[in-house]
This record gives structure tokens, sequence and C-alpha cells, in this order.
């Protein structure tokens, strides 16, 4: 009887230790929604990026490509994912809904520009208000500086632009944008500045077939966001985990991949020149 006792109260024991000593590490991925906020050529990039995080998050990590913004969101608001990264048109759309993890820094700083373009042959146009009664591509209709900038730009002038072009596009894409101006499926085309200058980088051709006609005000680079339930652990290890990219060599390579000089945690108010044109513009 003392045995069975015994056996009994190390049992109680072990029960009662074993969780305070034990660390168990997540078994379920963090998931990572990605949109064509960047060039979509960068495959290799991105797994390394992936590899990299799942090293200093000590946790696998899923990459989730959609092709389009809205794809994304969805994602997001039904807790598909625990993280992505968007473009700054639905991040203010959709405020309230998500939580600003990181923002990346582009030339050092966290902003970047739309851009204008026309086919390289193309040395008439000057501006926007050239291309009326012409094929226009827009990238994506929640995106800022493929979609949003120049039609709130056609909007400042007095124009209407659901009448102003003889037909428009979308491309799903800054790149395709790209591409289809450069083959000259259409005669303008608004696109991030990021992506046509890492394009002008590891593309030289498909860009040279293009011409910049003008850059857009800055706006606030498309951020790292979280969905509105993410745990804090989670959250700040993430957030962490990018903001310290810029601070080891593996990091820094990675983000010369990606065509970027870091992370920092990010500001609101760097979109609120984005917000000013939704209230002005109006829904997409």
């Amino acid at each position: 009887m003392k045995n069975l006792i015994a056996v009994v109260l190390a049992v109680l024991a072990a029960i009662c230790i074993a969780p305070a000593n034990a660390v168990e590490e997540p078994t379920t991925p963090l998931r990572i929604g990605l949109t064509p906020t960047f060039p979509n050529d960068q495959y290799r990039a991105l797994e390394e990026w992936r590899r990299y995080l799942e090293q200093r998050l000590k946790r696998k990590v899923e990459f989730i490509r959609r092709d389009s913004y809205i794809e994304a969101m969805d994602l997001l608001r039904l807790q598909k994912v625990d993280f992505a990264w968007i473009c700054d048109y639905p991040f203010v759309f959709f405020k309230g809904q998500i939580k600003l993890l990181a923002v990346p820094l582009y030339h050092g700083r966290p902003y970047y520009q739309s851009y204008l373009i026309v086919p390289a042959q193309d040395s008439q146009t000057t501006s926007i208000a050239q291309l009326k009664n012409r094929v226009f591509a827009y990238a994506d209709p929640y995106s800022n500086t493929g979609y949003l900038t120049p039609r709130f730009e056609l909007q400042q002038l007095g124009e209407n632009p659901s009448r102003f072009f003889s037909k428009t596009f979308f491309t799903w894409g800054h790149r395709k944008t790209v591409e289809a101006v450069a083959a000259g499926l259409a005669q303008g085309g608004a696109v991030s500045s990021h992506v046509w200058d890492t394009l002008a980088k590891v593309k030289p051709e498909l860009t040279a077939a293009t011409r910049i006609v003008s850059r857009s005000p800055e706006y606030g680079f498309p951020p790292f966001v979280a969905r509105s339930s993410i745990s804090d652990a989670e959250f700040h290890a993430m957030q962490l985990a990018l903001l310290a990219m810029s601070e080891d060599e593996l990091g820094r390579q990675l983000l010369g991949g990606l065509n970027l000089d870091g992370f920092v945690a990010g500001d609101a108010h760097f979109y609120d020149r984005v917000d000013q044109m939704i209230r002005a513009y109006g829904k997409p």
C-alpha cells in the first residue's frame, strides 16, 4: 500500500511540476499574406526571407500570395492570416480592423510615390491631362499609386475619371501595368515608384520601354499589418524580427534583395494624405 501511495504522489508531483518547466513551442505556422506591393518575380528573395523569419521567430512561417488587395484584406478580416503586407489605400480604408505593425524604409525613408508612365516612344505627353480619350492601365481598385492617385488627380482637374479615358483595365499588379504600357497595350498607366525602381534594377529592358511622365507627392509606404485579434506576444515578436533586420548582415542582404533599407514601427499619420484623398474622392 505504501508503494502504491508513493507512486501516486510521484505522478501528481510530475503533473504539477511539468507545466512550470516545459516551454511548448507553437505548432501552427505564422501566416503572412502578400499582395502585388512588389514585383512578382522576387520568389527567391521571398523564400530566403521566409526562412530568415523562421530562424528568428523559432516558428514555421508561411507566405500566402493573393493577386488582389481585397483578397488579402479578406484573409485578414476573416482571421485567415496573422500578418500581411498590404497597400496604403486598404490600410486607411479598413482602419480599425487591422493593426499597424511596421513600415518599410525605402531610400532610408518610409515613403513612396506614384509614377505616371507612358510608352518610351511617347515623347510628347507631359501630364495626365494629355491622355484624354486614350487607353489607361490601373493596377488594382484598392491600389493608391495604381488607381486612387491618378483618379484623384483627374478629379482635381475637373474631369470625370470614369469618362476621361476611352478605355481602362486592371492589370492586377504594378509590374503587369509596366508590362502593359511597355507593350503598347495602354497609352498610360500609374505604378508604385518602388516597383518601377526595383524593375529598373532587375529588369532594365522592361522599364526602358516606358517613360516616367510625372511623380506624385509622397505617401506612407505600404505597411505590414496584423489581424486585430493577434496576441501581444506574436505581434511584438514579429515586429522585433522586422525592425532588427537592418542590424545583422543576413538581414541587410535580404532587405537589399527586396530593394528596401529596413523597417520602422511606423505611425498612422504617415497615411494622412491618403486619408484626405479617400475623403475627397470616396470609395473605390
